[in-house]
């Protein structure tokens, strides 16, 4: 099969120099791109780079090679363009269908999916005329991805930032993958939990699970490149912030349960794929726990958290939102698996159940993960072993048609 061709503009703001390495990622990962960096990037980075890294000459008019006429081609002919970074000047000319440059002719001629990833000052991303003019674009279909909140150019600090390029290139991985079928849940409000909540037991120790989170990044990135605005509340992982999202960090189940309760209020969706503890302390030490001289261990007094699905199931801000649950289960001498998440999923009152049988560790830290996704009306869908995105996707889908009754 021949490469995917992908269209790379560059626009001219300082984060310019981060699109080398968004480059790079999609070249080493087989594609084809071809970069079109406007007049004003090759400020911040010459065109000499942008040849070396993509194998190509870069051209930034309408007037080079007019021969093959470069500004209907590029864009007939690519699988996907993506603008990192897309300045305010650049989101204006596209929005409003301006065709003064190689890049801008290249949008209105493309067919593909449309990937932006913005950077610019927090002033100007929040003025009503680029808040339009995303919109504009949003309900065009192009994936206009938040940007990230960190430094910015100079002392500033906000949203603003180009969202890292690694997660970048996820996003258009997915999109590509997705290929026209890209956005069933543009105008969507997602909440996705992840990670492991920890509850202190003194300044040093907590009690904690091993969820790492990958499944929930996964299922973050997943919407994202479906079109959906995404709340992520993470609960103790280090992973990247995915591209686009508004990632919220919690500690503790009660700090989550606060959190997604706040955040599903107006949502459309919530997947809570975060392992909650079920237990906490009901005294929390002040000062490290020492041992014993005598070797005995302390006797330490547990109390139930809230159980943040069940409440969130019960208690919906819309009635026709979708609350999506993950069970971990082993089986035991009561029954078996998908016996215990049977149970789970009748208890708990949520949509759709995804079931993962984690008997010897499983799962836990993997890139790969493989389910069952219950659902309340009895359907079981067995989803056979893939990576974590490909679950994200399998779940997204059912959440999608639930959605588009």
């Amino acid at each position: 099969m021949s490469s995917p061709r992908v269209v790379l503009g560059v626009a001219g703001g300082i984060a310019a120099y981060k699109a080398c390495e968004l480059l790079r990622a999609l070249t080493e990962s087989g594609h084809d791109v071809t970069v079109v960096p406007t007049e004003a990037a090759l400020n911040f980075v010459g065109a000499a780079t942008w040849s070396a890294l993509s194998g190509k000459p870069v051209h930034t008019g309408v007037w080079d090679d007019v021969h093959e006429v470069p500004h209907v081609r590029l864009g007939q002919s690519a699988d996907l363009v993506v603008v990192a970074p897309a300045t305010a000047d650049l989101l204006a000319r596209a929005a409003h269908g301006r065709a003064d440059d190689l890049l801008t002719s290249t949008l209105l001629t493309a067919r593909c999916p449309v990937v932006m990833a913005p950077a610019m000052h927090t002033e100007m991303w929040e003025h009503p005329a680029t808040v339009a003019n995303v919109a504009t674009l949003r309900e065009r279909g192009v994936l206009v991805l938040e940007p990230a909140e960190g430094r910015l150019t100079g002392v500033d600090t906000g949203k603003g930032r180009l969202p890292e390029p690694v997660e970048i290139f996820e996003a258009c991985r997915q999109v590509l993958a997705r290929g026209s079928d890209v956005d069933d849940l543009r105008g969507r409000h997602v909440v996705v939990s992840a990670g492991g909540t920890r509850e202190p037991l003194d300044p040093v120790r907590f009690l904690g699970n091993r969820s790492s989170g990958l499944q929930g990044y996964a299922l973050a990135r997943a919407a994202v490149a479906r079109g959906a605005e995404v709340t992520l509340v993470s609960a103790n992982v280090t992973l990247p912030d995915p591209a686009g999202v508004k990632v919220v960090r919690v500690g503790t189940t009660s700090e989550l349960r606060d959190a997604v309760v706040s955040a599903a209020a107006a949502a459309d969706a919530v997947v809570m794929a975060a392992a909650p503890a079920d237990f906490r302390p009901v005294d929390v030490s002040d000062s490290k726990i020492k041992k014993a001289d005598d070797g005995t261990a302390p006797t330490i007094d547990l109390v139930q958290n809230p159980d943040v699905l069940a409440e969130i199931s019960r208690e919906r801000g819309r009635a026709d939102s979708v609350v999506v649950g993950f069970a971990a289960e082993t089986g035991d001498d009561a029954g078996s698996v998908l016996d215990h998440a049977r149970a789970k999923l009748a208890r708990k009152g949520c949509d759709l159940l995804v079931v993962n049988d984690v008997s010897g560790g499983a799962v836990f830290g993997s890139p790969d993960n493989q389910a069952v996704v219950l659902g309340s009306d009895g359907s079981a869908t067995e989803v056979p072993r893939g990576t974590k995105a490909d679950l994200a996707h399998v779940i997204w889908d059912h959440v999608a048609a639930r959605l588009n009754r």
